[in-house]
């Protein structure tokens, strides 16, 4: 058998030919097919579709920089966010371009499509485009480095952020039809980490007095259910009276022990991954509500399939955010410091002030018209149901 695949191959015509300097062969049934694969193969080089060199496309070379280079050597975490920042942002925009068409002002863009958003978001972009082609560079596969001189364009600060008045319209929106909308909405009312409203069971909340005993949490990375890493995290949260009604209505009295929060699918507790697609499945909800646009774009299989073509939603408007929403709701209340610091579960005082510290424009256009000697008008400036549900006791 070995033999006869041996002449097989002996008999297949040949074509050779020469690109940038380096040898190719080409093979085919006939001389006439060896030479139409030869010209096909000439093409993919010219393409950069082939073969590592300066002509293949950014597309490519990223693929090839992220399994050579970064795969080894970084977390599963870590390639993750590389592979999220090519995939979101850097092959949409360049990936057809050869890596040596690539010029300074193409990545400046893409790093300005980012303005406004939290500054650790916008420098891992920066990080992803840097390290591509600065090995790009080392791989001599280009002569200038084009992320060299990049500038970073106008972020804020801090690695979290409170949700804008809109964000919290269409988030509201969705979560009130959303199978994942309760647990956000209590993360949002109820300053509730993401592990600490995964662990939270029914038996912990108090409908009477209207408060939530926050006991647990669900440790990252292992899924263990354990009390929080530190004392303050332990703690009673006021239940609102925005979101008491929907708790009551999704109380069992049959699983008084149960979790609060369960899989759409299983109903055991979430987990980690059930979490983040949860998040994910609920945030293209709120991108729908904003007006994201879809298409008709052709698929793999030769289709038209409606795609989303074009995102509104913002990409660091994440959990996270729902937690630093309720403490600046707190301040907007008019909470102590000190209480907000128990409420939040934090440890320190300054963990609190980093977020009360920051004054939005609508606390600002209120100063304004107390020191006009007018009274501020509320009631035009923000529909009732979408104001913060924390008020302080008369």
């Amino acid at each position: 058998m070995a033999k006869t695949k041996e002449t097989e191959m002996q008999r297949r015509a040949r074509s050779t030919f020469s690109y940038n300097g380096k040898r190719y062969e080409a093979t085919g049934a006939d001389k006439k097919e060896a030479d139409m694969n030869a010209a096909l193969m000439l093409d993919k080089l010219k393409r950069g579709e082939i073969g590592i060199s300066e002509n293949m496309t950014v597309r490519r070379w990223a693929a090839e920089w992220l399994e050579t280079y970064k795969k080894p050597s970084v977390t599963d975490k870590t390639y993750k966010d590389y592979k999220l920042q090519i995939d979101n942002h850097i092959t949409p925009a360049i990936g057809s371009y050869r890596v040596s068409e690539v010029k300074d002002i193409h990545l400046q863009k893409i790093l300005n499509s980012r303005v406004g958003m939290s500054l650790s978001t916008v420098r891992r972009l920066k990080l992803t485009i840097r390290s591509l082609f600065a090995q790009a560079k080392r791989s001599r596969l280009i002569m200038h480095d084009p992320s060299e001189y990049l500038i970073m364009p106008k972020t804020h600060e801090g690695t979290h952020r409170s949700i804008t008045q809109f964000e919290r319209e269409h988030f509201l929106k969705a979560a009130a039809t959303h199978h994942a909308g309760l647990m956000y909405k209590t993360m949002l009312y109820c300053g509730l980490r993401t592990g600490e409203a995964a662990a939270l069971s029914w038996n912990e909340v108090d409908f009477n007095a209207k408060v939530l005993h926050v006991r647990h949490a669900m440790e990252s990375g292992t899924g263990d259910m354990k009390e929080p890493k530190t004392a303050a995290g332990i703690r009673d949260v006021p239940i609102p009276d925005a979101l008491l009604p929907e708790l009551r209505e999704a109380y069992d009295p049959a699983r008084q022990f149960g979790p609060v929060f369960t899989q759409q699918t299983t109903g055991k507790r979430h987990t980690e991954t059930s979490r983040m697609k949860a998040w994910n499945s609920l945030k293209k909800e709120i991108d729908i509500s904003m007006g994201a646009k879809y298409g008709k774009v052709k698929a793999k299989d030769g289709k038209m399939r409606m795609t989303k073509i074009l995102s509104v939603v913002a990409p660091d408007f994440v959990p996270y955010c729902l937690r630093h929403t309720y403490c600046t709701d707190l301040q907007n209340a008019g909470v102590p410091i000190n209480v907000a610091k128990y409420l939040m579960g934090h440890t320190l005082l300054e963990m609190t002030a980093r977020i009360y510290t920051h004054t939005d424009k609508a606390a600002l256009d209120d100063a304004a018209e107390r020191i006009n000697g007018r009274p501020p008008d509320h009631a035009t400036a923000t529909p009732a149901s979408l104001e913060s549900p924390l008020r302080i006791a008369e």
